[in-house]
């Protein structure tokens, strides 16, 4: 392999293992927010027991997440180093910004939070949690605005030199891609979120021990689960689903496995891209169904692939395809199990329907390979460019690092992440299996037995 594949997958690796915590994070903080609004209304222990419970927990995810992100800002300027000269000049702003308020707003508050509720009244401790929440979602936002300008490049001037220069602040943050990809990324992180806090609750009831802590992780975790598994399908996929096949429509046509352009194009349910024969083996779709999507209308011509020159076809294109498709199967599996738990929910049949919170404990990792598929879904469909229509992947490495050098700090990460991987099940486990009720020094596992 030369060192532009392992430049890649060095960063992919990193990326994709750093993002398994912001995206808890980021869903918990609004969910903590929430129990404790519910502790502050209703002076209800349970829920302020619960948000204690629950911030252990952001905590750790907290820290990994800072841990494992650090790494990827000294790659822009070792793998990448030439991607971070040319764009510097309008990425660093929101990849600065992003510092700030990860850093300070979000720890600071979390610091608070933590150790502060003897010390804060009952609403500046919410308060504490709704900084957190706050920082941790602009956070957020301003690593979508940094992506989003490599997919959909505005608000910036060439300059003499051949870098790029920002022209617009408000024209960078107000990408109309970043919105677009933030309240779908934000639906997701919020989706695993609820999932894990829906499972452990299951995990409790299953064993018959922390019953009532059990049944309200439960309830959140499904009416959370619930909205934000409707919301992540509908109108913020749907919007961008569409807006890529405005913008990136080589990159909707790989994802569809559309090699052909076709008016009235199907969707593929399931299939098998065979790229060399330009086809899909074996295909289940539904007639016209893609072109309603896109267009409203089941006459609409959708491009296919044959519309571009193959040098700008997404490259791996089946990885691609199948990402994209797990990413959407999984999402009509969440809104199905979610419909479901909610029903039995509101007629107060869910916890004593073993079978459904046995599928809610199961399907808790389900949400990060969703998310995981989704990212790759977004990145591959960009490629071969690392700026979309700018600048290419293969001009944005560093040609002075070795593919000797990329191959052995590869390694490296993926001993130490496993190692912290292998940490943070550790202290997850110890905690989840303590229980909210139990004292700190409580940390023997219990078993399923039933």
């Amino acid at each position: 392999m030369n060192a532009l594949v392992l430049d890649r997958l060095q960063f992919a690796f990193t990326v994709t293992f750093h993002y398994l915590f912001p995206q808890l994070t980021m869903g918990l903080a609004l969910l903590i927010v929430v129990l404790k609004g519910i502790a502050l209304r209703t002076h209800n222990e349970r829920y302020d027991q619960a948000a204690r419970f629950w911030a252990k927990l952001f905590a750790v995810n907290f820290v990994l997440g800072v841990v494992t992100g650090i790494p990827m800002e000294f790659q822009f300027g070792t793998n990448w180093a030439d991607f971070s000269k040319i764009t510097g000049g309008v990425i660093g702003q929101p990849l600065a910004m992003e510092g700030v308020f990860s850093f300070f707003l979000e720890s600071t508050f979390l610091g608070l939070f933590l150790f502060g509720e003897k010390r804060l009244s009952r609403l500046a401790h919410f308060g504490s949690a709704a900084m957190v929440f706050l920082g941790s979602w602009i956070s957020g936002f301003f690593i979508i605005v940094t992506d989003a300008w490599m997919q959909h490049p505005v608000a910036y001037q060439v300059l003499p030199n051949g870098t790029y220069q920002m022209n617009s602040f408000w024209g960078l943050v107000l990408n109309p891609w970043a919105w677009r990809q933030y309240a779908h990324t934000m639906c997701g992180a919020v989706v695993t979120a609820a999932f894990v806090m829906a499972a452990t609750g299951a995990y409790y009831l299953l064993d018959r021990r922390d019953e009532e802590a059990g049944k309200l992780f439960v309830k959140v975790g499904v009416i959370a689960g619930l909205l934000s598994c409707l919301l992540q399908v509908f109108p913020t996929g749907d919007m961008q689903g569409k807006y890529v096949a405005r913008t990136q429509p080589a990159a909707m046509a790989g994802m569809e496995g559309l090699f052909h352009s076709e008016k009235g194009a199907p969707i593929v349910i399931m299939g098998q891209p065979d790229v060399e024969h330009q086809t899909i083996d074996n295909p289940i779709a539904a007639n016209k169904v893609l072109s309603f999507l896109i267009y409203g209308t089941t006459e609409a011509e959708v491009q296919g692939l044959d519309s571009f020159p193959q040098k700008d076809w997404p490259t791996t294109l089946p990885l691609l395809y199948y990402s994209y498709h797990i990413m959407a199967g999984l999402g009509t599996y969440f809104v199905a199990l979610m419909v479901l738990a909610a029903f039995l929910l509101w007629r107060d049949k869910l916890y004593q329907s073993r079978w459904v919170l046995w599928l809610l404990m199961l399907s808790f990792p389900l949400p990060y390979i969703a998310n995981t598929a989704g990212w790759m879904t977004a990145e591959i469909g960009r490629q071969p460019w690392l700026v979309y229509g700018l600048l290419r992947t293969s001009q944005g490495f560093s040609p002075q690092v070795s593919a000797g050098n990329g191959l052995f700090t590869l390694l490296g990460f993926l001993g130490m992440y496993g190692l912290l991987a292998i940490l943070w099940i550790v202290i997850v486990y110890r905690l989840v299996a303590a229980g909210p009720s139990a004292p700190s020094s409580h940390t023997h596992p219990e078993s399923i037995t039933a």
